[in-house]
């Protein structure tokens, strides 16, 4: 049936599985809005929904049967005339329809879902898929928990249906209860055992319920089969489905399975983020390939690596899944070459950096934040630049004490024209007593007419940046401060401007 035995065709059941997690129901619209980018992406079927099941999916079949003309379109149903008529009736639009029908297949389905025989459930996916291929000719049938069927009997099962006209059949393992070689077994004997096995595409759908729902996919199309059923995101019922941006790239990162498909891998990063607004389903920091972490490298070891040669650390290309470049975050454990490489980046050259005293600096920043930002750098070469501090009054230490039961004071040691001064002092609050301490060494009658403070990203562990105007014989001068601790940002702020005219 297959003129290329190594093309893989990619199903997506987004908007019939992948929707079935609580909360995460899309309306016709949105469907819509999905299903073009899943044709743009360049997948071989999208499953459009459960007909039967509510008018409102009724309805997105309709419509999408009528939006996305490229891709074959799927309906499920269960092994009954009435869910068949229905989503005959869903798909008369489609340029492509197909009618995906099913039935139990493991022992445990057949004797406590339906209180039948193994015989019996034969019998009603024979009628189904002759039922159904009255009307439509693609029919995909699926044997729901095959991955716990009896092998003999689930060869049996579709052999029938193969023979009833069934054109592709789906090997789900429902639970996802299989091991990767188990479920690669499954396929092969399938392969070896089913006589017209040619005259049908073997599918695989498989659940994630023991995390190896993509390990069992690649495991079945090893072993023979050439449709894989996913979901963007990995998203469905339970702990999820085959993620199809994990199955795609694993395909391509590696050539030597001899497989291809048309996904269009540009567009992966854009459609995941799509698929997790509109169905309010957030994506795991460290999901692969479109985790917000997936391209992002914080330790020093590998941030060095990957700024010497991409490679060293990355198997993927960012930019084959629609990500611009890298990340490298700059945290308490990134090295000089990161934080050179995020100044340089920011326009700062590097025979006018004192690389060693900036990096000593960044690192008593980090051990304070999570992670260094731009606007975290900026700062940092901010004061660099205007304070120059080893040019006028620095701080040595500061102390605050403040609360409910103290009035505010600040004691504080500052470096003044080259020599070590303490003083302490109150105030109406912990800024008020530092300014109040540092006047008294200083000495000189600076007022401040401007005092802001800004958070600069949000968050307990935020740089405060503070910007402070003051006069001094009648001019004006501004000073920037910065740190986590608010006190010492004003601090910072405050010597800033003093050192533009002591």
């Amino acid at each position: 049936m297959l003129h290329d035995p190594n093309r893989i065709f990619i199903f997506d059941t987004t908007l019939r599985d992948g929707e079935q997690v609580p909360g995460s129901q899309l309306t016709t619209p949105e469907k819509i809005i999905i299903g073009e980018a899943l044709q743009s992406l360049g997948v071989d079927v999208i499953e459009a929904g459960f007909p039967i099941s509510s008018p409102g999916d009724f309805q997105s079949v309709v419509e999408l049967s009528k939006a996305v003309r490229e891709p074959i379109i799927c309906a499920l149903t269960r092994a009954n005339k009435g869910d068949i008529d229905c989503a005959v009736d869903a798909l008369k639009y489609a340029k492509h329809p197909r009618i995906h029908t099913g039935i139990g297949a493991s022992d445990m389905h057949i004797k406590y879902k339906f209180n039948s025989t193994r015989e019996a459930i034969i019998e009603r996916a024979v009628e189904a898929v002759k039922y159904a291929k009255k009307s439509v000719e693609d029919i995909e049938f699926y044997a729901e928990d095959a991955g716990r069927a009896d092998n003999q009997f689930l060869a049996q099962m579709i052999e029938a249906v193969i023979a009833a006209g069934a054109t592709v059949v789906n090997i789900p393992d429902t639970n996802g209860y299989c091991l990767p070689e188990q479920y690669g077994a499954k396929i092969l004997y399938l392969k070896e055992n089913v006589k017209n096995i040619d005259q049908a595409i073997i599918s695989v759908h498989c659940h994630n319920d023991l995390g190896m729902a993509t390990a069992n996919s690649i495991a079945g199309l090893q072993n023979g089969a050439r449709q894989v059923e996913c979901t963007i995101n990995g998203i469905g019922e339970r702990a999820g489905n085959t993620s199809l941006e994990e199955v795609v790239m694993i395909l391509k990162t590696h050539h030597s399975l001899g497989f291809h498909n048309n996904i269009n891998t540009k567009h992966i990063y854009e459609l995941s983020g799509m698929v997790s607004r509109m169905m309010r389903m957030p994506v795991q920091p460290n999901k692969a390939i479109v985790g917000r972490n997936a391209f992002a490298h914080s330790s020093g070891i590998h941030q060095d690596g990957v700024l010497k040669h991409r490679e060293t650390y990355e198997i993927i290309n960012p930019e084959d899944v629609g990500i611009d470049q890298s990340e490298i975050i700059l945290t308490a454990r990134s090295g000089r070459h990161a934080l050179k490489h995020h100044l340089a980046r920011l326009g700062y050259a590097d025979e006018r950096l004192d690389l060693d005293q900036v990096y000593e600096r960044f690192l008593t920043l980090a051990d304070s934040k999570k992670e260094i930002k731009d606007d975290d750098l900026l700062l940092l070469m901010g004061n660099e630049a205007e304070t120059n501090f080893i040019n006028g009054v620095t701080i040595n230490a500061l102390e605050v004490v403040c609360g409910d039961q103290n009035d505010p004071s600040a004691s504080i040691h500052l470096n003044y024209k080259g020599e070590d001064h303490h003083a302490t002092a109150h105030g109406n609050g912990p800024v008020s007593a530092t300014i109040n301490a540092i006047q008294r060494i200083i000495t000189k009658p600076v007022e401040i007419k401007e005092f802001n403070i800004h958070s600069i990203h949000g968050g307990s562990d935020d740089v405060s940046k503070v910007d402070m105007r003051v006069i001094y014989e009648d001019k004006s001068y501004m000073g920037y401060g910065f740190s986590t601790d608010i006190v010492r940002a004003s601090a910072n702020a405050y010597l800033d401007a003093l050192n533009k005219f002591v």
